[in-house]
């Protein structure tokens, strides 16, 4: 299944922290070893594969081979990586909020893909919502909303509540993206 290009920008900006500062320890050596307990925490919710890949990034490889066997989410976050170290620009700002208008289009297709059955899909939207989980705020809420919304609960105003401005923008554009998904 290819992955949709707005689905693979949210991952991005969902990790933009943790590809920053490995993209930053792989510029400043001495600091490496401040990276090791994020690793350490990566590797406890479940990323063994991906820190084995950061691993080998930090340790000098750069090549295109560190992407095999890693899961969609995981190569998104790898190849982020990858083109972070090659070039700076194309890092993700680790303070910008999520964008309703380029997210939810990304994540509707992947719930509306789950919804119909797929497993893969399933399993994506699966970890992406424990990884919002994990980065608590309005991100933890919405990523607690899936279930429902792969569920088919469509009532954005139930399932906002709670949430900031920035996540009741989102869960709504989600909710409308998934309406029109539903449609067809």
């Amino acid at each position: 299944m290819p992955i949709n290009e707005s689905f693979a920008g949210q991952v991005v900006q969902v990790h933009a922290r943790f590809i920053n500062k490995i993209v930053d320890s792989c510029r400043n050596p001495a600091a490496a070893g401040d990276i090791e307990p994020l690793l350490a925490e990566a590797e406890q919710v479940g990323w063994t594969r991906l820190v084995a890949a950061v691993r080998r990034i930090l340790d000098g490889r750069r090549d295109r081979g560190l992407l095999e066997g890693l899961d969609e989410e995981d190569r998104i976050i790898a190849q982020a990586i990858l083109s972070g170290i090659a070039d700076p620009s194309t890092l993700p700002d680790p303070e910008a909020q999520p964008d309703a208008v380029h997210a939810a289009p990304g994540l509707a297709h992947m719930i509306h893909l789950a919804r119909r059955g797929d497993a893969q899909a399933l399993q994506m939207v699966a970890a992406m919502g424990e990884q919002m989980v994990r980065a608590g705020g309005d991100m933890a809420r919405l990523g607690g909303t899936f279930r429902a919304l792969i569920d088919g609960e469509r009532d954005a105003g139930k399932l906002a509540r709670g949430m900031g401005p920035s996540g009741r923008g989102l869960l709504f554009s989600l909710v409308e993206e998934l309406g029109r998904l539903d449609q067809h």
